[in-house]
């Protein structure tokens, strides 16, 4: 046996550094396992959705973020499109209807930005080193059994092979998860019925695929940019007979011809990819010591970008979660509440992302279908909750409060943190939750520091005062001096049970 570690991480992509991060902070032991020997230059997300930004933000990655935004928006300018578009109101699309305005949502500054995943990839690359964390490359894992005390890990590596006993194992392996496979997770779903197409070419005459953005027509589905030579095409006709075989310049030309109309020749291909619609959600994120988050747990139609922005926030929940049982502080079953609160949230995902490709098939009937739902987006309340539902942020975890703030999950915002101002996000790039007390004379901030050094107490200058977990779940709320439920929301979710009587006894 090699060595122990708490936690081992399998995949190092965004869900996988992010989640080993979120247990470093946590005071974990974590090993990520990797089977490639480098990150993949194959373009695929070209942007990130507002939660997923800001698990990056609330760990220091805001100014990097920013500086991928930038390179983008530059990128964007070489080929020809108004990146800023500072004079648009719209700011989203629904099956390729960029109808979504800003002025119908309630945090439009809670926003998706084109950050593309390599850069994503980097920025928590850095992070993860940064914290110590061991991440390993052309680490691919053979077998993993569970035991009553950890699960046994077994890997090849060009050293030879492997073992380890962690306590957990935790696969973000992707779509064709050989953790998921292996610990026996059910994974249901719908049968694949057409195929996306991704690449970055050289087309001779781009100038035939304007103007940018996605079209449809009787052949499918395509748009062309905003970076240069991207394009990105869909077609009706069934999965391909070979999801595996590469992809070919002569294969993205031919598509491209079909599905655009346009007399164009794709001179060279850069980097090409395929995928399907095919949807399938695991019965449960958790077997024992083992649990599944990002593709591992779910796969859908990447129409849209929700799927990474889904997986990153699987790992902000998940992370603080398992750190805290593994210090013993808390107990195992608080593991149960990942699949309770993540798992719904996908659910919804995978119906919002099906619905579309119902109506972008080139059919009448489905185009009748689509000017209905543009005309019904004319509406504040519809465009609104199309707009909530495909940002995430109408995500609302179910924790037994009547008050609408409990289970929403929080932006960033101003707030007094000793003698400066500063935002909320920075207080918490440690991994701790915060307590906004807007009590008189910081009754509140008194309490919880009583009974644990895992949450910062700030003082807020209006209420409601907030207890807010790790992930920026708000975990309670509470009007001027009130503090029913708090004790409960402490016990719950950051200290022992021991430690509830002490809050009791003076409130």
């Amino acid at each position: 046996m090699d060595e122990q570690v708490d936690v081992v991480v399998v995949g190092a992509g965004p869900v996988g550094l992010l989640t080993a991060i979120e247990l470093a902070l946590g005071g974990t032991r974590v090993l990520v396992l990797e089977r490639l020997a480098a990150p993949s230059l194959d373009m695929k997300a070209g942007g990130l959705g507002p939660l997923g930004l800001e698990a990056l933000e609330r760990r220091g990655m805001a100014t990097d973020i920013a500086a991928a935004e930038a390179r983008s928006f530059a990128a964007m300018a070489l080929a020809g499109a108004d990146p800023r578009a500072k004079g648009s109101k719209y700011s989203g699309h629904f099956a390729g209807l960029s109808l979504i305005r800003k002025d119908a949502q309630k945090e439009p500054e809670r926003r998706s930005r084109p950050v593309d995943q390599q850069a994503l990839e980097a920025m928590l690359a850095d992070r993860a080193l940064s914290l110590g964390i061991d991440v390993r490359r052309e680490c691919d894992v053979t077998s993993l059994v569970q035991q009553a005390d950890g699960v046994d890990v077994d890997w090849a590596s060009p050293a030879g092979g492997h073992h380890i006993r962690c306590t957990y194992l935790v696969g973000c392996d992707g779509g064709r998860s050989f953790v998921r496979k292996m610990a026996g997770f059910d994974f249901p779903g719908t049968e694949p019925s057409s195929t996306f197409y991704q690449a970055v070419a050289q087309i001779d005459h781009p100038e035939r695929l304007a103007p940018m953005g996605w079209r449809r027509t009787s052949g499918g589905v395509f748009s062309y940019g905003p970076f240069p030579g991207r394009v990105v095409m869909l077609e009706f006709s069934g999965p391909p007979e070979d999801r595996q075989a590469p992809v070919t310049r002569e294969e993205i030309e031919i598509v491209l011809r079909r599905v655009s109309g346009a007399d164009v020749r794709v001179k060279a291909l850069e980097s090409g990819s395929r995928w399907t619609d095919n949807t399938r959600l695991v019965d449960t994120y958790r077997k024992g010591r083992v649990l599944l988050a990002g593709d591992a747990a779910h796969i859908h139609t990447p129409f849209g970008g929700q799927g990474l922005t889904l997986g990153l926030a699987d790992a902000a929940n998940l992370g603080w979660k398992l750190a805290a049982v593994t210090r013993g502080e808390m107990p195992d079953n608080l593991l149960d509440t990942y699949t309770a609160e993540r798992r719904p949230v996908a659910e919804a995902v995978l119906a919002n992302t099906l619905a579309p490709i119902a109506i972008m098939r080139p059919d009448p009937q489905s185009g009748a279908m689509r000017d209905l739902v543009a005309k019904l987006l004319d509406f504040d309340d519809v465009n609104r909750f199309v707009g909530e539902m495909t940002s995430g942020l109408s995500t609302r975890y179910d924790l037994g409060s009547d008050l609408d703030d409990v289970g929403r999950l929080i932006g960033d915002k101003a707030i007094r943190h000793g003698d400066a101002d500063v935002s909320l996000y920075k207080v918490m790039q440690d991994g701790l939750g915060v307590l906004l007390d807007a009590s008189t004379g910081g009754k509140l901030s008194e309490l919880v520091a009583a009974a644990t050094q895992r949450i910062h107490c700030v003082g807020a200058d209006k209420g409601p005062s907030m207890l807010i977990r790790p992930d920026a779940c708000i975990a309670w709320a509470g009007e001027e001096n009130n503090t029913d439920g708090l004790e409960e929301a402490l016990r719950r979710w950051f200290i022992p049970t021991l430690y509830g009587s002490r809050v009791r006894s003076e409130n």
